[in-house]
């Protein structure tokens, strides 16, 4: 039987996914910042709108799996830098459709060779099918957690 004294922190699944994003998204952080002035939401929420287009602010949650006030400020921020306009939904009157416009275009078109080249040096540490398999292993595990009942949007860390 293990005992409470035997729990290795350093050792348990969610504090080691957690402790390598939140080294990700440090060293992400500072270059957005540094070079764009935008945070790791910002981006998200920019990439995430760049990728799929036409998302409202609950499309974006759904897409990226962060905290419903996060991507609010994000889209915010955005808002307010002019990187996004809200168009209404041709449907549906009530929703508001995220685009990003000519300026967040540019940002978005300037920032994605960056993000590749610095995944790419990150993932330099693994040969090419180790980074296959990690991919395989990373949607087995997120499929699982959606099976255990972990949704998309839920409150935690991002």
């Amino acid at each position: 039987m293990t005992t409470a004294a035997d729990f290795a922190l350093e050792e348990f699944l969610p504090y080691r996914l957690s402790v390598v994003t939140n080294h990700t998204s440090r060293l992400f952080a500072r270059r957005y910042s540094d070079a764009y002035g935008l945070s790791i939401p910002e981006w998200r929420v920019l990439a995430v709108v760049g990728r799929f287009g036409g998302l409202s602010a609950t499309g974006v949650v759904e897409r990226t799996a962060m905290d419903k006030v996060k991507v609010s400020r994000a889209v915010r921020a955005l808002l307010d830098r002019g990187l996004l306009a809200r168009q209404e939904d041709a449907a549906d009157r009530r929703v508001q459709r995220l685009a990003m416009t000519a300026a967040g275009r540019a940002l978005h078109a300037a920032i994605v060779p960056e993000a590749r080249a610095l995944e790419a040096g990150l993932l330099e540490a693994l040969a090419p099918a180790e980074r296959q398999a990690l991919h395989a292993l990373l949607d087995r595990l997120e499929a699982k957690l959606l099976a255990m009942g972990a949704a998309a949007g839920d409150a935690g860390p991002d």
